[in-house]
């Protein structure tokens, strides 16, 4: 079986717009979670969300073409091209047949359908944009993201709502395993941070309503969790052929080496009670690793700040890693940049990938009150510097879906 690595990455997140940025956010602790700003939010339950910041789109796409572009759309284009700059790929040199492009987003051009059905109403048929489908289909991030670099390879949108982006870095690792491509550029984006979404996470009562301390609300396996903040944007990473990588003098930033996934097959939107399918697709990603769960030196947890989630996902480690459990380090970083939904597993594959190669494991910032349900080691407020060898991330979807990636320093 052909090897995996990481060579490019790239994000667009509350917390920077940019890898850089973000990676020092990352490191340094901080939270990207504010009052809303895109909308008068203030007759909703919860009123804050992890928003995109002072991103100046033009810089990156010709106006012209950005207004034919969900905003989903634009993170994923930006997000993408930092990734493939930054892996030094040139599609001049390539065959574009064998470079792909594979996207996660569960909720796609969401804004854009809300503009667009109130201009149906206000305005009537006539005037709904010819530009409406294409711009709301979740896997345009995809197609924009291919045409402008012309890869003819792969190209699909994975739709498991928040374990999206970890599928699809999935199905990636797959199709470069089994030699159907040798590039393949992939990820998450979302830009759901919008009236409608909004009103139905809130009235789920699955967000957090602690709008005084925004900053805080996000507190994954914290007592005093009160749920998700919902957030946006997008990352992306250039996944690539070992030979192939190396034949370019590419920089490798770290190897993928395992995956798994599975459903819960029990709730809509709840997760199994004792984690049963999170803990399957941990074990099915530790077997396609070809390791043993205390090899592992850190886990990405989903950690969404919900009562049910940091429990059960808590309960899904412990029946996988066993004694193991209390010694490996687990980390929320949705602590920082709230809930990405579809983009969540990019940016914390990310996360993965750096924490390896800089030898650091960030912080579940904002744990104030210790939950006996939630007793590993969650790398309390404080990120650590330590040598990562293996990184594992879990992103756990509604409907049950369940999906666990592995990546390992490169030797």
């Amino acid at each position: 079986m052909r090897r995996v690595v990481v060579t490019g990455v790239g994000a667009v997140t509350p917390i920077g717009n940019n890898v850089p940025a973000f990676w020092q956010a990352i490191r340094s602790g901080e939270c990207g979670i504010d009052t809303v700003k895109s909308f008068d939010a203030s007759g909703m339950k919860t009123q804050i969300a992890g928003e995109i910041k002072d991103l100046d789109v033009a810089q990156f796409i010709e106006k012209k073409e950005a207004r034919k572009m969900d905003k989903y759309t634009h993170y994923a284009l930006i997000a993408a091209s930092e990734a493939i700059e930054n892996s030094g790929l040139d599609m001049e040199k390539e065959d574009a047949w064998r470079v792909g492009v594979i996207t996660g987003s569960g909720i796609g051009g969401i804004q854009t359908l809300e503009e667009q059905h109130k201009t149906l109403l206000d305005r009537g048929p006539g005037r709904v944009s010819p530009f409406f489908i294409p711009m709301m289909i979740a896997n345009m991030g995809a197609a924009q993201i291919a045409i402008k670099y012309g890869m003819r390879g792969i190209n699909e949108n994975v739709v498991t709502a928040c374990a999206s982006s970890n599928n699809a870095i999935g199905d990636a690792y797959r199709h470069i395993q089994y030699g159907t491509n040798d590039v393949i550029v992939v990820g998450g984006a979302e830009a759901a941070v919008s009236p409608l979404a909004f009103a139905g996470f809130c009235n789920m009562k699955a967000m957090s309503t602690r709008n005084d301390d925004p900053k805080h609300a996000s507190r994954p396996f914290d007592a005093e969790r009160d749920g998700f903040v919902l957030s946006e944007g997008a990352a992306f990473i250039v996944l690539e052929e070992l030979e192939h990588a190396k034949a370019r003098g590419a920089n490798i930033i770290c190897e993928m080496v395992g995956y798994g996934a599975t459903d819960d097959a029990y709730h809509i939107t709840s997760p199994i009670p004792g984690g049963a399918g999170g803990a399957k697709a941990m074990e099915l990603a530790i077997k396609d690793a070809g390791i043993e769960p205390s090899d592992i030196t850190y886990i990405n947890a989903h950690g969404t700040s919900t009562q049910y989630n940091d429990h059960f996902e808590t309960d899904a480690i412990k029946s996988v890693f066993g004694d193991a459990a209390y010694k490996v380090a687990v980390s929320s970083t949705k602590s920082m940049t709230g809930h990405m939904l579809g983009a969540a597993g990019g940016t914390e594959a990310i996360v993965c990938a750096l924490a390896i190669r800089d030898g650091f494991i960030p912080a579940t910032i904002n744990y104030e009150n210790p939950d006996p349900d939630c007793d590993l080691d969650i790398v309390p407020n404080v990120g650590r510097d330590q040598e990562v060898k293996y990184a594992m991330s879990n992103s756990l979807g509604f409907g049950g879906h369940n999906a666990t990636v592995v990546f390992k320093k490169y030797e």
